[in-house]
């Protein structure tokens, strides 16, 4: 356990000190700063409820002569709650917030590495990244793509190519840059000696070194006075070039790459001069060797990307908005590669992803199941002490812009009350790396421990193709919650900004209107597990106990992004070849060594649709829905029929339907006339026998 250090700033906040089991200081970080000190030469690690002044604590941590137990740790209980319009009943909050402060760090995951020497490409006009160019050479290793012609310098301080880029991509430190030289001149060759601009009759050059094909009318004077270095062809055929650079300051009008979230290391901060200032100074800080987390954890052996050839799931590439995720196919077997240095950690691909075979691993959600488990127990039993049967909101959003979101309304709704509402005292926020990083399973296990409704905070900087993956699945995750006759329990607040404090003021005020709601179901004792597909499971099985209405024989129709479901069979059109057999990624059908009988179990089946795709008689359709936990265990026949034997030794090789069909759509041909239509009804090594004997 931790020692906590609780301020009531300056006596703002109704904090009952009895309540929360812990001394309460009114100046921690002025008059009572003893007191922390103090703190810092005990044998616990410290919570500090104070989040204001964490630099000033950092600093006097620093200077402590004894070393710290474990790092400071710092939990807001002011804005979220102390300063809102019901922070007189917030007492269970603040406990669970406390609580959740003095739980263990998540476990540490793998680190992605990044080296860069400072190599800077300036891509733009020439008139604009020259003169930056100038600036940044002294510290950068500076080379300069002008897309347009610019007064070269006088001194070749660094290297200046011209041409049109056809191709950028890379990360920090990694970057592959490819430009078509378009103009006669390569300014590379170029040595600026000013003998083609004499020499040119129509004034077509002039001190960029570039000649306006429009002026010019093909006298090749400039050629002849260049003759010696060879720097101006006409026809020059090899006109692609290509360099590696670690950073790059794209100043282009129209700057593009292909993915919508650029990589560290990528800076197109736009006309502005303000801003192209602020992304130099950024660069300026990049040179030498970074790390960052790997975010995510990918388990091939589930994935349903691909399978014989033919592509089923796709999800985390469509989600992926970096191009960090990329199609792999070998030997007819499909899977995702994705490159950790273009990840950025919106964890939207484990969102969408069916099967779990990508995960989100900073945190896992394991420790978040186990850190949600705690607020909602912390919150209900001190509820409880004070006759309170309100049931914790749990607010999910992005780390940094969603703290300062939820920080500055709380500042806003205790210093001007009448304009902004600050956080509903059943509130709880909590902060992921990115509100893209959580789906169906955690929303799910934390109604099922205990939360009311989970809501979910945009920030407005999230990438739209995230928001329209969160929107689906809140979408699909109410559908399963209707089904079992409960209210649709999982919200979202789409705020413009992280300044936009007017959009959440008037959803917590309609949210502190309408009042908490009560639990869904009794809490789960179950752990949330690394698998979704299997905490999925737990959490059905779990509300279906505590249903309201039973689910129907036939099941309940869910939303076609449903990663649940059965399938739809044409038994006249199949044929029972089994073909859907070897293409499903997830084992979910199966058939019968014995006997023409093809069987299903929906709880594996992803709804990828591979088996869809490759059945030759597409005889097979996606039923997303919702079945009981018992049905969905179950191996269900969906098709079969009588085996036909061969005709010579007896051994079932085949389908009576399948043989029927062949023999009727081969019947008319020619070559299969007489014997050798008796040979369709043999199996293989009868078939051979028999063209041997008759060969004979």
């Amino acid at each position: 356990m931790s020692q906590k250090l609780v301020c009531n700033c300056n006596g703002t906040m109704p904090l009952d000190a009895k309540a929360l089991g812990v001394p309460v200081h009114h100046s921690l970080c002025r008059q009572e700063v003893g007191s922390f000190l103090k703190a810092l030469d005990g044998s616990d690690s410290l919570v500090i409820a104070c989040t204001q002044e964490g630099a000033l604590f950092g600093e006097l941590a620093e200077q402590s002569e004894k070393a710290l137990v474990a790092p400071l740790r710092f939990v807001n209980i002011r804005e979220v709650a102390g300063w809102t319009q019901e922070a007189k009943t917030s007492g269970p909050k603040i406990a669970a917030l406390l609580a959740l402060a003095d739980m263990p760090e998540a476990e540490p995951v793998p680190v992605v590495n990044y080296e860069s020497e400072g190599r800077l490409l300036i891509v733009g006009v020439g008139s604009v990244v020259l003169p930056w160019a100038e600036k940044l050479s002294t510290s950068l290793d500076v080379s300069v793509l002008c897309t347009e012609p610019g007064d070269l310098p006088l001194v070749r301080n660094y290297p200046i190519y011209t041409g049109s880029v056809t191709k950028l991509d890379g990360y920090l430190g990694n970057f592959s840059v490819n430009w078509d030289l378009q103009n006669p001149i390569d300014p590379e060759m170029c040595t600026r000696c000013g003998a083609c601009v004499e020499a040119c009759p129509e004034n077509a050059i002039d001190l960029s070194f570039q000649i306006d094909l429009d002026k010019c009318k093909s006298h090749r004077s400039c050629v002849t006075a260049c003759a010696s270095i060879g720097a101006i062809s006409f026809d020059r055929k090899e006109r692609e070039r290509n360099a590696e650079f670690d950073l790059i300051l794209d100043l282009r009008a129209d700057p593009k790459m292909r993915m919508s979230q650029t990589p560290q290391g990528y800076f197109a901060p736009g006309k502005d001069p303000l801003d192209q200032a602020l992304a130099v100074n950024q660069l300026l800080e990049m040179v030498g060797e970074f790390e960052k987390p790997k975010y995510f954890v990918y388990n091939e052996k589930i994935c349903a990307h691909g399978r014989n050839g033919k592509v089923g799931c796709s999800s985390c590439i469509d989600t992926c908005s970096t191009g960090a995720i990329s199609s792999l196919f070998k030997s007819g077997q499909g899977s995702v590669e994705v490159n950790p240095n273009l990840c950025m950690g919106c964890g939207a691909c484990s969102t969408a992803c069916p099967s779990g075979a990508m995960r989100y691993n900073y945190p896992s959600v394991p420790h978040q199941g186990k850190e949600l488990k705690t607020i909602a127990t912390v919150f209900s039993a001190e509820a409880k002490k004070l006759n309170q049967s309100t049931a914790p909101s749990l607010l999910l959003h992005t780390l940094s812009a969603g703290t300062q979101m939820i920080d500055g309304l709380g500042r806003s709704a205790h210093v001007i009350p009448k304009q902004f509402e600050g956080l509903p005292s059943f509130v709880i926020p909590y902060g992921i790396e990115h509100i893209a990083s959580t789906g169906l399973d955690l929303w799910l296990g934390a109604l099922t421990y205990g939360f009311a409704e989970v809501v979910l905070l945009f920030s407005g900087d999230e990438d739209p193709v995230y928001r329209a993956t969160l929107e689906e699945q809140a979408e699909l995750a109410n559908a399963i919650l209707k089904a079992y006759g409960f209210d649709e329990r999982i919200r979202l607040i789409m705020a413009q900004s992280a300044n936009d404090f007017q959009t959440v003021s008037k959803a917590m005020g309609a949210l502190r209107q309408r009042g908490a709601l009560n639990t869904i179901c009794t809490p789960a004792s179950f752990g949330l597990s690394n698998q979704k597909r299997e905490t999925i499971e737990a959490v059905l099985e779990h509300l279906q106990k505590q249903a309201k209405t039973p689910l129907p024989e036939a099941g309940v129709a869910l939303p076609k992004s449903s990663l649940l479901g059965g399938l739809d069979i044409n038994k006249d059109a199949c044929t029972l070849c089994m073909s859907c057999v070897s293409s499903c990624p997830e084992g979910a059908l199966l058939d019968n060594p014995d006997e023409p009988i093809l069987s299903f179990i929906e709880k594996q089946c992803v709804q990828c649709g591979i088996c869809a795709q490759t059945c030759p008689e597409q005889a097979l359709t996606l039923n997303p829905r919702l079945q009981t936990v018992e049905r969905r265990k179950q191996r269900a026949v969906l098709n079969e029929t009588q085996a036909f034997h061969c005709i010579s030794c007896g051994k079932p090789f085949g389908t009576l339907k399948m043989v029927d069909l062949m023999l009727t759509k081969l019947g008319a041909h020619g070559a299969f006339a007489g014997a050798a239509m008796d040979r369709l009804k043999m199996c293989g090594d009868c078939r051979v026998v028999d063209m041997v004997k008759k060969e004979t």
